[in-house]
């Protein structure tokens, strides 16, 4: 949900009872995490994005690219780029980091362009109807490896690659871009969430082995002290932003243990628990027949009462209104 918002600010699409948060640290100025996508491709077509929807740990755009040649040069975030709508005809021949390699882009295909890239020459020898193009800032490396014990410099070890085949950066990339679609609750949080595990899938399987450092050692236990104060945190800011930084701060957890430890513990991820409980939270509100809808839709977290009746039905089968008519 956000800190109260405004009914005007925020997101024109969208819908649905689960997805998540996630907001820099207080006082930091937003970074803006689309620049990498407007300076490579300026002559492909935006089909969505997810610049209104207040992610500050990652970024998404699906974009329809026309064939022909893109020429690039530094980029500020680590980028993952997904064929959602691909095609068996035609080639993706790219050039950077000293090598130069070449794969079709049929769907589900994935490119990694790390950083440090320098210039980058690409050619796309037919159409790419829709790409998903993902950009993680290095802080979300920094994060993992301040809490793992691990080099910084790791991430500059990321592989330049192509035409890979990874069943759980698909699986992460169809969420984001569900969530981008589809607003829910929970948007920033699952964000947050998937920011955190796109950056540990690369460390963990496109950077150099060698850098790796045994570390960190076994986290605090989430012992049931930790875990009623995150769910009393809960609670009383339902109406308000949760982060998963946030949570893990009241359990003295890095995000990424908490995140871990959380849902071994209740079962599911901690973005959609807090779905789960601003949809039971609406659903009272409706059964009082106090407020307008526009209102509960405000306090679920939902930039629309349009988006707010979208992702109610999906979750229940039926309308706000029609919830109310049927328990007052």
């Amino acid at each position: 949900m956000g800190p109260p918002r405004t009914r005007a600010s925020a997101v024109q699409q969208g819908s649905a009872h689960d997805a998540a948060q996630g907001s820099a640290p207080a006082g930091d100025a937003a970074p803006d995490l689309q620049a990498d996508g407007r300076r490579k491709y300026p002559r492909s077509r935006l089909l969505a994005s997810s610049a209104e929807r207040g992610w500050k740990t990652l970024a998404a755009e699906l974009r329809c690219h026309p064939s022909g040649r893109i020429i690039s040069c530094a980029q500020d975030c680590i980028e993952i780029v997904i064929a959602v709508s691909g095609s068996d005809d035609g080639l993706v021949i790219r050039a950077g980091a000293g090598r130069q390699e070449q794969a079709r882009p049929v769907t589900g295909t994935i490119w990694l362009a790390p950083t440090g890239v320098g210039r980058e020459d690409i050619v796309l020898t037919a159409p790419m109807p829709k790409a998903l193009h993902l950009y993680l800032p290095l802080r979300q490396f920094d994060t993992l490896a301040d809490q793992y014990s691990l080099a910084r410099s790791l991430v500059r070890s990321i592989q330049y690659v192509g035409g890979v085949d990874d069943a759980l950066i698909r699986q992460i990339g169809a969420a984001l871009l569900d969530e981008v679609n589809h607003e829910t609750a929970t948007g920033r949080m699952f964000a947050e969430t998937a920011s955190l595990m796109l950056a540990a899938r690369l460390i963990h399987s496109y950077a150099a082995k060698g850098l790796l450092e045994d570390g960190a050692g076994a986290p605090t236990p989430f012992d049931s002290v930790r875990l009623q104060r995150v769910l009393d945190y809960i609670e009383q800011h339902l109406e308000h932003e949760i982060t998963v930084a946030a949570l893990a701060e009241q359990a003295h957890l890095s995000a990424f243990h908490f995140t871990r430890m959380f849902t071994a513990a209740l079962g599911v991820p901690p973005y959609r628990y807090v779905s789960r409980r601003r949809l039971e939270a609406a659903m009272a509100m409706l059964t009082r027949g106090k407020l307008p809808l526009s209102e509960i839709a405000h306090r679920a977290g939902f930039s629309s009462q349009a988006s707010f009746t979208r992702a109610f039905r999906r979750a229940t089968g039926m309308t706000p209104g029609a919830y109310r008519r049927l328990v007052r």
